[in-house]
């Protein structure tokens, strides 16, 4: 047999290259240390601060804090390993106070992080305050959050909402309206979405990321004709009315515009490729009926969108309409100033599609479910891969809630949490989320004749007696708490809302409106640990019951919850004070965690989870395969 060299080197070449895409490395963002510094009362300070992905395993901290105008002195006798917190116990509210730290590596310090500023006579607060310019009628809603500047500090996006509707109800709604504020109350920019652009949470998903890899943050959503960007420039047409007598907007044109991020300008605006019907901007209701099964925009204006590392090293955007019934995503990437769609998937494009009919949640999720450095859109019980081919659908159909993580440490590979609206065989299941294999899967039970099943769904570590995550639903005759293996563990459960970290240990703690509480498995009864409502917050979209955000966006590795004033003029930033008992690097470094907090706005909102286990006897998290790219001028 002869050797065929070029044969053997094109195979050499075609190895490296599917070596070398599988392990890139992924662009992200430059964080700072996001100092923060929280006065407990009784004269104690807690300072918190991040560790990053990419940092040495045997990094160390010096604190350090100025008090008015003193120099600034070194805090701890020794540089500090064990955890990212300290509490100053030598402390003079009536002065400004500011606090930074210093990376010591080898016994050497380098790096200095920026000051965090604790005003004089700050009293006991326990949040951040940011200061809202909220117009007349409107009220903060859900936010995402981003390196607008690229200062290695995150803003904050808002969605302001006055008057929303249900895509299933009537009603002309109130404009969307999106706001950029720095965490210290400096407002950006405002972008008013227009009449064209319906309120509700089915209907305005914006993301915010940074997609070209400059270093700062853009902003992608839906526009229409009427659309204000942050400058002032009116996108499309001003004078046109698309919105019928009910308050649906069935026709006119629809546009996708993705914005800077410092300045509010539209960049880049082209042509919403999931549109309402393949033929018209103007169908008829016989038209839509016959697209989507309704002709008054319940099933054909339902929008999702995510963000997703398609090719394991740049991000993409995900956009997203319909999972009652037909399923449009459409991939998309940010190059040289221009929007340019990736791929497209159709659950009506051919018969080997039809069967991811009807799979979709009111939320989705992002994560490398077959461990190929690329991610997949987990899509409700469907999954669709990063190619924008199906990968595989379950059948159990649309649900509420969705939760993937590595959920049973000892399976190799990540799981699902999902649940089934309607009743059916799986109102609560476990699968695996490469494969869609059903672990297991329990049954609900009809009580009632509106044909609904359970509502919520939660999976978190709660019990340290149990391996791995319990799960939980609400309603629909599934009660009590289950293990990974579908055994019923407790006849009773906690709240099925968000899960938030906490305290010092690594069980999940309940975050439920405005309540953060501890699950006590022992008694099967949840303890408060804290409540924003003491300090005049409220939270969103009626009895969801989210915060504005959720997430690891200051101080150590556990989770900061914003809501809004009952008044709507403000903003509060909560951060646990209690030292923890060890450091690990900030989940935001983690992309499927970073992806979930981009998605975090989405329809119904749900918690942000790890790519890897975080629970009683986990492991030390892999380090995350990331580059963090610099600003560019």
């Amino acid at each position: 047999m002869r050797f065929n060299f070029i044969a053997a080197c094109s195979a050499c070449l075609l190895s490296f290259i599917t070596y070398q895409t599988a392990f890139s490395q992924r662009m992200m963002e430059k964080l700072g240390r996001g100092v923060v510094a929280i006065n407990q009362g009784g004269g104690k300070i807690y300072v918190g601060w991040r560790m990053l992905g990419t940092d040495p395993d045997n990094i160390a901290f010096n604190i350090y804090k100025s008090t008015g105008n003193k120099a600034a002195v070194k805090l701890n006798s020794s540089p500090i390993t064990a955890t990212t917190n300290y509490v100053d116990s030598n402390v003079d509210s009536t002065a400004a106070t500011s606090y930074f730290v210093k990376t010591v590596l080898n016994g050497k310090e380098s790096e200095v992080s920026k000051p965090f500023l604790l005003p004089a006579n700050n009293g006991a607060k326990p949040y951040l305050s940011i200061p809202l310019q909220t117009m007349a009628d409107y009220k903060p809603n859900d936010a995402s959050v981003g390196d607008l500047d690229g200062d290695g500090e995150y803003e904050i996006v808002l969605h302001q909402v006055s008057r929303g509707h249900d895509n299933s109800h009537n009603g002309i709604t109130s404009n969307p309206i999106l706001e950029a504020y720095k965490l210290n109350g400096t407002m950006l920019w405002r972008i008013d979405l227009g009449r064209n652009i319906r309120e509700g949470a089915h209907y305005t998903q914006f993301m915010v990321y940074d997609f070209d890899g400059d270093g700062k943050a853009e902003i992608v959503c839906k526009t229409a004709d009427g659309t204000i960007d942050g400058q002032g420039k009116v996108i499309g047409d001003s004078t046109k009315t698309w919105r019928n007598e009910n308050g649906h907007i069935l026709s006119g044109p629809e546009y996708l515009t993705i914005f800077n991020g410092q300045t509010g300008a539209a960049i880049n605006t082209t042509g919403f490729v999931a549109v309402r019907h393949p033929d018209t901007e103007n169908p008829t209701t016989e038209q839509l009926k016959a697209v989507w099964g309704d002709g008054r925009g319940n099933r054909s204006d339902r929008f999702l969108a995510a963000v997703a590392y398609l090719d394991g090293k740049h991000p993409s955007l995900i956009m997203c309409r319909g999972y009652y019934t037909r399923t449009v995503i459409v991939a998309w990437d940010f190059q040289k100033g221009k929007l340019k769609q990736r791929w497209l998937f159709d659950s009506d494009a051919n018969a080997e599609n039809r069967r991811f009919r009807g799979q979709g949640n009111h939320n989705l999720t992002i994560a490398d479910v077959d461990n190929d450095g690329k991610d997949e859109i987990v899509y409700g019980a469907m999954v669709v891969d990063d190619n924008g081919k199906g990968l595989y659908s379950t059948g159990t159909g649309h649900a509420d809630a969705l939760h993937v993580s590595d959920l049973d440490p000892n399976r190799p590979g990540l799981e699902v949490f999902d649940i089934q609206e309607r009743f059916g065989d799986a109102g609560a299941n476990f699968r695996d989320a490469r494969t869609g294999e059903m672990i297991w899967k329990i049954p609900s039970v009809k009580a009632g004749e509106d044909g609904e099943g359970p509502g919520r769904g939660l999976s978190l570590d709660v019990d340290p007696r149990y391996p791995g995550f319990e799960s939980w639903v609400a309603g629909a005759g599934i009660s009590g708490m289950f293990d990974v293996k579908g055994n019923k563990i407790s006849e009773r459960n906690p709240s099925v809302n968000f899960g938030i970290f906490w305290d010092d240990d690594m069980l999940s703690e309940l975050l439920d409106g405005t309540r953060i509480t501890k699950w006590d498995y022992q008694n099967s009864k949840a303890d408060m640990l804290f409540n924003a409502a003491n300090y005049d917050c409220v939270s969103n979209n009626g009895t969801k019951q989210n915060p504005v955000l959720s997430g690891d966006i200051l101080g150590d590795w556990r989770e900061e919850a914003i809501y809004a004033t009952r008044d709507g003029k403000e903003l509060r930033i909560f951060t646990t004070t209690i030292p923890a008992k060890n450091r690990f690097y900030t989940f935001m470094h983690d992309p499927q965690y970073r992806l979930s907090i981009a998605w975090q706005n989405v329809a119904y909102n749900q918690p942000p989870h790890t790519s890897f286990f975080i629970g009683k006897d986990m492991k030390t998290p892999p380090k995350p395969n990331i580059v963090v790219v610099d600003v560019k001028k």
